[in-house]
């Protein structure tokens, strides 16, 4: 049985009122109105996330893969979730030949992903390189202090302030941001509080 421990969210394994479990499926429903084409859910974890994307958006995408570095997380996530448009496959966010294993994607999301990966350059290659021309990349990642700062949580190398986050995007034909506070995700409003933040990049 797969551990539920640390950030793993696993919808199965969690009261369905779970703070966490709502706002990260509420990641998901945002992405939903992108979704065409191959789609890659980039750092899947559990799986659901994708499976999510394959049963509502079934008409329009012609196939999702669910990629993360964790051999028992895709393995409970094989055994967990099936579509006949999805698939789940190991590999690390920032090998330098994911678009050679990957092929490249119509959308691509990735979500909680950047906070935890030291060699930020890497992973930020890699969603260009894997996105077709006029692709949409969606992303998300918690604020925080800034980069190289610490921060509360023993599972993120750093997470960054809000313009840094957007200063991630400047090589996209078109950049918009919103802002997560629970469940609620919308464009920024004055005075408002977000802990985490969420961009929509075209290439």
């Amino acid at each position: 049985m797969v551990k539920n421990t640390g950030e793993r969210v696993i919808p199965e394994y969690s009261d369905p009122t779970n703070n966490l479990l709502l706002e990260h499926a509420a990641r998901y429903q945002f992405s939903l109105s992108y979704m065409q084409g191959r789609v890659l859910d980039l750092s899947c974890g559990a799986g659901y996330g994708t499976h999510m994307i394959a049963k509502q958006c079934k008409h329009v995408i012609d196939e999702v893969i669910g990629v993360d570095i964790d051999e028992e997380i895709i393995r409970y996530a094989k055994g967990t979730y099936y579509h006949p448009k999805s698939s789940f496959e190991i590999h690390d966010a920032i090998d330098p030949h994911l678009s050679s294993h990957l092929g490249t994607f119509d959308v691509i999301v990735s979500f909680e992903t950047y906070e935890h990966i030291k060699e930020e350059e890497k992973l930020l290659h890699n969603y260009y390189q894997l996105l077709n021309p006029g692709g949409k990349l969606i992303i998300s990642t918690p604020f925080g202090k800034g980069r190289g700062k610490e921060c509360g949580s023993p599972f993120h190398v750093h997470q960054i302030t809000p313009q840094e986050f957007r200063d991630l995007f400047t090589n996209y034909a078109k950049q918009e941001f919103f802002y997560q506070n629970g469940v609620l995700i919308e464009p920024p409003r004055e005075d408002v509080y977000y802990p985490l933040g969420l961009a929509v990049c075209e290439k």
